[in-house]
């Protein structure tokens, strides 16, 4: 039985809070489990590290149990993701950094979806994958 089944998507408390928020959705917690656990690991949603690095949100999946791939792989098409993945869009540069903010793709079947923590959103259950321009993923696995 997969693990991401029927997953919520959880609204990040702070402007930069993607990445805590994206973790809590895979992990089925609160933002504020989440910013805990990531405050335990010296992880803060003002760190740019949180949307320049994936290094930090492996951290905080970590601690909860849950393991990713080890790299990020080019955002190939949404039918060859896999069955969830933590995804970086609106992804650019600023002063020779990259920065994006974390989605998580979820696959339950023939049901496709992507958890958008940004409050202003209309739905954070998002479907419009035409509007959404991923440059690349980190597999989650079950």
């Amino acid at each position: 039985m997969m693990k991401y089944k029927n997953m919520n998507p959880i609204i990040q408390q702070e402007t930069t809070g993607c990445a805590i928020a994206s973790s809590a959705a895979i992990a089925s917690v609160s933002y504020e489990e989440a910013k805990l656990v990531a405050n335990s690991l010296d992880i803060y949603a003002e760190d740019q590290e949180l949307w320049s690095s994936i290094s930090h949100i492996k951290k905080i999946l970590k601690k909860f149990g849950i393991s990713t791939a080890d790299k990020e792989q080019p955002f190939a098409g949404w039918r060859s993701l896999p069955n969830c993945a933590l995804m970086s869009i609106k992804w650019h540069v600023v002063n020779g950094k990259p920065f994006w903010h974390w989605v998580v793709f979820v696959r339950e079947g023939s049901n496709e979806y992507v958890l958008d923590s940004k409050k202003l959103l209309k739905t954070n259950k998002r479907t419009d994958f035409g509007r959404m321009k991923p440059k690349w993923f980190i597999e989650v696995y079950a």
